[in-house]
């Protein structure tokens, strides 16, 4: 299966495609993306219709993973009618890669490309975490609710990679 992995960071991107890999229990192609993108949560969101539209004319990709931190923004929640939420991060990008699908015409051959969406609680690294440390979505969204954070995105970084401001090398290895 040929998968695209479309993230906030390299880094990110490399774990991703491993946890893909667990998931559909055998390793996935890598299809590569345009280059056309910037880092970051505005990289991401301005780019990603122009991803789904290229990955489904330009490519023969299965399918397509997005993973994106939640920071401080609104956990999703299974009340969100589709999209409610205009903070929920996971509620704007399925609305934007419905945009994207909505406007594609088929292509012969071809099936339409599947799509997962992920969402970091507030981090990656908090994924990294899980069973380490006292972290956990719960916890996180505990937090948002009293605007006391039970742990801050620096104290994540140091936890998984050891240093508040690990390299992008560093962020591979240990992702």
């Amino acid at each position: 299966m040929k998968v695209a992995i479309f993230s906030e960071s390299p880094a990110d991107e490399a774990a991703v495609r491993r946890l893909v890999d667990g998931v559909l229990g055998a390793p996935t192609s890598v299809q590569d993306l345009p280059r056309l993108r910037a880092r970051g949560w505005g990289g991401l969101a301005g780019s990603l219709v122009m991803v789904v539209k290229d990955l489904h004319y330009q490519t023969d990709a299965d399918a397509l993973a997005v993973v994106a931190d939640a920071n401080h923004k609104p956990l999703h929640k299974d009340s969100h009618e589709p999209h409610e939420n205009s903070d929920c991060r996971l509620c704007k990008l399925r609305a934007l890669i419905e945009r994207a699908q909505s406007e594609l015409s088929p292509v012969p051959g071809r099936v339409p490309l599947r799509t997962a969406v992920g969402i970091a609680a507030p981090a990656l690294e908090a994924w990294y975490l899980c069973g380490k440390k006292s972290v956990s979505e719960a916890l996180w969204a505990s937090g948002l609710e009293s605007s006391r954070e039970p742990y801050t995105k620096k104290q994540l970084k140091l936890w998984a990679y050891e240093t508040e401001r690990p390299s992008l090398e560093r962020e591979r290895e240990r992702a």
